[in-house]
């Protein structure tokens, strides 16, 4: 009846002893002691199974790019920037291509299987765009990516980047994205939204942009986004990135902004790890933290996951595509340490942003894709404590990686031991 069951599972919802029974890869069974047989078992051990790891915000056309063509010595956002201009021009599709397929193995070995990467469009070659749309292809058996066409340098701004937007969009890009707050002026930037969501409401797409990355409390594009988000009907389909500027705006405006993004049915999306590094460089002290109100906008009913945003590229040069770093570093920084806030902060790595990016067959439930991650874990707070170890990861049934449990033996004193560092 199954071609796999896994045995005495825990689920993030917090049942335990649970069986899940997999068949032609799709969970068919999730109930207590399963009784049935497999062609294949795995005993999970009271340890915690989750639908895959979902990073909702990252940049692969840039990944593993760092030291190209130099580092950069400052880490701040706009040297990064300046930087990722200076390689563009000396880009290839077969490097892109090969640096975006070592991550996407980095990320199948973290029990991440579904990623949003926006990709420069300013480039009129559109290299960038070419190349992820040939690695999404390649993936496709045990990845899900999605593309955003992201007009890094402004699509206002740069010379072409309406143009080029909009061949990538004819090429199968799947998203439109924007930066308003990177356009010449606050007037131009609220242009640019407008034009953007008429774009993605006359194509029938949804929409990610970059949104309000800064430090600067007067920056308002999250509110124009909103406002048309609901005047073109795109309620769900739209998520505004970062959200800096919200962590220094006035109070009393973010009261009224809070209830406009629920209205408008508009997602959030914090790149813990990334904002606290680049934000608040103007600062002495006190220094801001730079991320944006994430247990405010979740209290408002706004939808808010993480996304890793870089790894190894100008901008970030530390990483290794854990989503569960990123958690373990969001919930630290918004001090969302809770037992319920915690594990809103996990899912905001898994189930949050699988609705933000619409994944189809994205769960636990019977009828679900039998996509799966064994950590070396109880619940989800300890896999946020201990970043846990995938013990193994499945793709519609099938296992695509294993990790070796994380074990240290001792010997003091003469009496030889071995930690486990989960609480018994």
């Amino acid at each position: 009846m199954f071609d796999l069951i896994l045995r005495r599972c825990s689920l993030p919802d917090g049942r335990t002893d649970i069986d899940i029974g997999i068949a032609n890869g799709k969970i068919a069974a999730v109930e207590p002691r399963l009784a049935a047989t497999a062609g294949e078992e795995i005993d999970a051990a009271g340890q915690l199974v989750t639908p895959p790891f979902v990073d909702a915000h990252f940049h692969m056309d840039s990944t593993l790019s760092y030291g190209l063509p130099r580092v950069n010595q400052s880490g701040t956002l706009l040297e990064g920037i300046a930087l990722w201009g200076e390689l563009k021009p000396l880009l290839t599709q077969e490097a892109i291509v090969e640096r975006a397929l070592a991550y996407c193995d980095w990320a199948v070995a973290k029990g991440l299987l579904a990623i949003r990467s926006h990709v420069d469009v300013c480039d009129p070659r559109l290299l960038a765009t070419e190349a992820l749309l040939h690695v999404r292809e390649r993936v496709k058996p045990y990845l899900d990516l999605q593309l955003v066409a992201f007009p890094q340098d402004g699509v206002l701004r740069a010379p072409g980047a309406l143009d080029n937007l909009r061949r990538a969009l004819d090429m199968g890009v799947d998203v439109v994205g924007g930066i308003p707050h990177f356009e010449r002026t606050m007037a131009d930037g609220a242009a640019s939204v407008k034009l953007l969501c008429e774009e993605a409401a006359a194509r029938g797409l949804r929409v990610d942009m970059h949104c309000d990355e800064s430090d600067d409390p007067m920056s308002r594009h999250i509110e124009t986004l909103a406002s048309e988000s609901v005047r073109l009907g795109l309620q769900g389909r739209v998520t505004g990135s970062h959200l800096t500027s919200m962590h220094s705006m006035d109070n009393y405006y973010v009261s009224k902004l809070l209830p406009l993004m629920r209205e408008a049915g508009v997602a959030a999306i914090a790149n813990p790890l990334i904002n606290i590094t680049l934000q608040g460089r103007h600062d002495t002290y006190p220094k801001r933290r730079g991320m944006t109100r994430v247990p405010e906008l979740l209290a408002a009913g706004v939808p808010v996951a993480f996304g890793h945003d870089c790894v190894m590229d100008p901008w970030y040069g530390l990483g290794t595509g854990d989503m569960l770093e990123v958690a373990h570093m969001g919930l630290h920084v918004a001090q969302m340490t809770g037992q319920d806030a915690m594990r809103a902060c996990f899912a905001a790595v898994t189930e949050t942003p699988a609705r933000i990016l619409g994944l189809d067959g994205y769960g636990l439930a019977p009828g679900c894709r039998a996509d799966l991650v064994l950590l070396q874990a109880r619940n989800p707070v300890e896999a946020l404590r201990l970043r846990a170890t995938r013990l193994a990861v499945l793709r519609a049934g099938k296992v695509v990686a294993r990790t070796p449990a994380a074990t240290a033996t001792l010997a003091l004193d003469g009496r030889p031991s071995q930690v486990d560092f989960r609480l018994r």
